[in-house]
């Protein structure tokens, strides 16, 4: 049995980066055949964008901005290339945003992280993700069609059903959110329901703190992994062991190219760095472009210990939009990146917002190379009031001491 479910996945990362930096230009042409795209990418010169650098110079588009795209150009904002009539099938997500799947087998690469759980030919899958609207759930089935395995459609909700289902066809893998595998443990030990049959789970959606993975270890569910994706995209990244030892992070998919951006910016961070997660996708039906998720993570260095050679990052770590209301104005994470960005002597910045509601104080909070710099304190609250409309002051800090965690505004005031 392989440990790897294609030789991709073993690559020199170097022939990795020079294929996907080669198929760019290519994807960015294919983009530009969409209305969407086409206005997004105006004046692109899809042969130019061949590296990272040409990569990073283009727009972000965001999730957060999909409803009013998908407003102007319905349904899917003029993002997909292939026409809505040759799609499979048509999703409808919470906002509403809307998405599609195409014909393609595995079309949202749920495979790999199905086979890094160790679900080969024959595993029985129970798939609590819902099929109702929402593009999750048909992400499982296509992964477990090419694999080769059964699956039980469970959907969401109907604990004792579910419970009854597991007990007749004996599923081996349970497919969905943390929460309710716990809810589906806790209901068959009330009951007395032998589900003993469980033993690997892929979970999503929500976040696995290290005590809930154990919980479900302790309940006889050895191999419990996390994978993390969106449904505009699919699969991101996902968990791999060596050895049946968990390894930290998560491997990015083949067919992806992963930035980690400040927030409120398209600006790559630094290495190591905790900002903004955005997305090119390689999906013929709908490419992504630098598309930003709203999700915060960082890359890790190194590869993993598993063989799998691909970039790895730490998984979820929160969400990236900070926007913030302070005194009836609301103040934005790319706010701040003007202000530091006026001022070359400010090398990292975060504004922190406390006091009590209707008694706000703003204070940015600036790291800088040279004290000397510190004179300039009143060219930077004069920013401050510039960009934002608003008063606030300035400390300085010595480099390396702001947190490391993606924030661009903390806000710290008091509620209660």
């Amino acid at each position: 049995m392989s440990d790897f479910f294609d030789q991709q996945e073993q690559l020199d990362p170097a022939r990795r980066e020079a294929d996907l930096m080669a198929r760019l230009p290519s994807l960015i042409a294919l983009a530009q055949t969409a209305p969407g795209w086409a206005t997004i990418l105006q004046g692109v010169q899809a042969a130019e964008v061949n590296n990272r650098a040409a990569l990073a110079a283009l727009p972000i588009t965001r999730k957060s901005s999909l409803m009013d795209l998908q407003k102007q150009i319905h349904p899917f904002g003029g993002l997909n290339a292939t026409p809505v009539k040759e799609m499979r099938r048509l999703f409808m997500s919470p906002g509403p945003i809307f998405e599609p799947q195409g014909q393609g087998s595995d079309w949202w690469r749920f495979a790999r992280p199905l086979h890094s759980l160790g679900v080969r030919r024959g595993h029985i899958i129970q798939n609590c993700f819902s099929y109702h609207f929402t593009p999750a759930a048909y992400m499982v089935e296509g992964a477990a069609h090419l694999i080769g395995c059964p699956v039980i459609p469970a959907g969401t909700g109907n604990t004792e059903l579910q419970i009854q289902a597991m007990q007749a066809l004996r599923p081996d893998v349970f497919v969905g959110a943390p929460s309710f595998l716990r809810i589906i443990l806790a209901k068959a030990k009330e009951l007395g329901a032998d589900i003993s049959c469980l033993k690997m789970a892929l979970l999503s959606a929500e976040a696995l703190p290290p005590s809930l993975r154990e919980h479900f270890r302790q309940h006889g569910i050895s191999n419990v992994m996390q994978t993390y994706g969106t449904a505009d995209i699919g699969n991101i990244a996902y968990e791999s062991t060596t050895d049946g030892t968990l390894n930290q992070g998560m491997i990015v998919d083949e067919e992806l190219i992963v930035e980690i951006v400040h927030p409120g910016t398209g600006e790559v961070v630094d290495a190591g760095e905790i900002g903004e997660v955005v997305v090119t996708s390689f999906n013929q039906d709908y490419p992504l472009v630098r598309f930003a998720t709203g999700d915060l993570s960082r890359i890790l260095p190194e590869q993993s210990s598993c063989g799998r050679s691909n970039t790895r990052i730490a998984g979820w770590l929160g969400r990236a939009d900070q926007t913030t209301k302070v005194r009836g104005m609301f103040v934005h994470p790319s706010q701040v990146q003007e202000i530091a960005q006026r001022h070359p002597e400010i090398l990292k910045a975060r504004l922190v917002v406390s006091g009590q509601m209707s008694n706000d104080h703003m204070v940015l909070h600036c790291e800088v190379a040279d004290n000397d710099q510190m004179n300039n304190v009143d060219a930077i609250i004069a920013s401050i009031r510039d960009v934002t409309k608003l008063r606030g002051s300035v400390q300085f800090e010595v480099i390396g001491s702001l947190p490391n965690d993606g924030k661009v505004i903390s806000d710290e005031r008091s509620y209660t």
